[in-house]
């Protein structure tokens, strides 16, 4: 199967999660990067990359939301202690 048919017929589905999704995107990233990929693929890889990048944004918004919950409806500076 061509590789951009086999990035198209994966864009269908999402990963079971946030790790997930960000490990496919690096890896996307590092190919188009290479300038190895033929434009058609190039052009699929992007494609998937905006959905995952998509889906990140809404998982990282997602928690933001459930801290803003548990912080009394305000999001709260990040310190480590």
């Amino acid at each position: 199967m061509p590789q951009a048919l086999a990035t198209a017929s994966s864009s269908d589905t999402m990963p079971a999660s946030y790790e997930a999704a960000l490990a496919e995107l690096e890896q996307l990233v590092a190919r188009i990067e290479s300038g190895q990929l033929p434009l058609e693929d190039m052009l699929a890889a992007y494609q998937r990359g905006a959905a995952l990048l998509a889906f990140c944004r809404s998982r990282l918004e997602a928690v933001q939301e459930q801290i803003k919950v548990l912080d009394g409806g305000q999001l709260q500076p990040w310190t480590q202690e």
